[in-house]
């Protein structure tokens, strides 16, 4: 099982989510939202053999932190994982998409010319424009669009260039996200929680939580829940393996 986008060094309480980490077992990706938080990052998690820490620069920070990506250029062979990255084109941030369109293209620029790389994408509001720059860079690597909120063509554009769509606990109470993941193909689904910042009925969800996708999962595949767990752990495979 898996945690493929959380915010391991923004919880509240690191002790509380690192014991998550160990007990549950699951697979984590750690990712960060400036490049100057990778390395704390990393010794954060240091020892657990199956939390990796992803390399990221945070669109909703782009026009502040821009300054960074000559950090993150030094630091992006240190790890085969990328993100938080993308676009997000929602209120207070649209005006800056040239700055993050900047950010981002650079950034898939240096991952095309490695090989490799696993990259969790943020898309907020701004769907078409990451498809776009996708597009561009076709071999930047193993693309997983995190919360997904797009249509139904959006999706099926998504899945010609090869993206995986990580689905979190918080997205199964709600009735849009819910019709999305209806759309997803079985052998394209994650799991990720989002935490600390996605909540379910106002608690911080953990990497443990993801159980609750594989239970509804289970009853939207019509499935028991082991299958969904092998299909999920086959996803995963294909993801990191290649």
């Amino acid at each position: 099982m898996m945690d493929l986008h959380c915010h391991v060094d923004l919880y509240p309480d690191h002790q509380e989510v690192l014991n998550d980490i160990k007990s549950s077992n699951y697979y984590v990706l750690s990712v960060t939202t400036v490049p100057s938080a990778f390395e704390g990052t990393v010794q954060l998690t240091s020892g657990i053999k199956h939390c990796k820490t992803a390399l990221g620069l945070h669109p909703q920070l782009a026009h502040l932190r821009k300054n960074e990506l000559a950090l993150f250029d030094k630091l992006v062979d240190r790890t085969r994982y990328i993100g938080e990255i993308g676009l997000d084109g929602s209120k207070g941030y649209a005006e800056h998409i040239e700055d993050q369109l900047f950010i981002f293209k650079h950034i898939l620029n240096k991952c095309q010319s490695r090989k490799g790389k696993v990259l969790t994408i943020h898309s907020l509001n701004a769907i078409e424009e990451t498809l776009d720059c996708l597009t561009q860079y076709p071999d930047a690597g193993k693309p997983i669009l995190h919360w997904f909120l797009g249509s139904k063509k959006q999706l099926a554009r998504a899945l010609e260039l090869g993206c995986f769509f990580s689905v979190g606990p918080a997205m199964i109470h709600s009735s849009r996200a819910k019709k999305i993941i209806s759309w997803i193909p079985n052998d394209k689904i994650l799991l990720e929680t989002d935490g600390p910042f996605a909540k379910v009925a106002g608690r911080i969800q953990f990497p443990s939580d993801v159980m609750s996708v594989v239970e509804y999962l289970s009853q939207q595949w019509g499935v028991a829940q082991e299958s969904v767990v092998s299909q999920l752990e086959y996803n995963l495979k294909n993801v990191v393996s290649s």
